[in-house]
């Protein structure tokens, strides 16, 4: 089973960005309004990017991760799209989750955190996604 979840990208905190694996940050009304139950950690799955009457929409592998929980009690939500390269903000992704890879963790230090994406990346483009 698949799960979906919708929104507009917002601004993060570019933590990603800095590390070399940036994220869409993804508001999180459609989440709370569907009130959407999912496991905490990082899913492989797909992000797809609205159309516009210039672009088709356009469909990319996605690690996505789903926490952690913050002041609201609620999880971060944010994917790095495989491949893909410009400016999101503003605009409405909607990600797929596809197949849950492992829990959400904190990591002793950034070469950790990076080494762990770059596995998760490797991972995800291993697998067959097309569900």
């Amino acid at each position: 089973m698949t799960i979906d979840i919708s929104g507009k990208v917002i601004q993060g905190d570019h933590y990603g960005r800095k590390i070399g694996y940036p994220t869409a940050n993804i508001d999180r009304r459609d989440f709370i309004r569907r009130k959407i139950k999912v496991r905490l950690g990082v899913w492989a799955g797909t992000a797809k990017t609205a159309g516009s009457s210039k672009q088709k929409a356009v469909s990319y592998r996605a690690a996505i991760v789903i926490g952690p929980i913050d002041k609201y009690r609620m999880p971060k939500i944010e994917a790095h799209l495989l491949n893909f390269k410009g400016n999101l903000y503003g605009k409405k992704i909607t990600l797929t989750l596809i197949q849950y890879l492992r829990p959400f963790k904190k990591f002793t230090n950034e070469q950790s955190l990076k080494s762990q994406i770059k596995s998760d990346i490797e991972k995800i483009k291993s697998l067959n996604l097309n569900k």
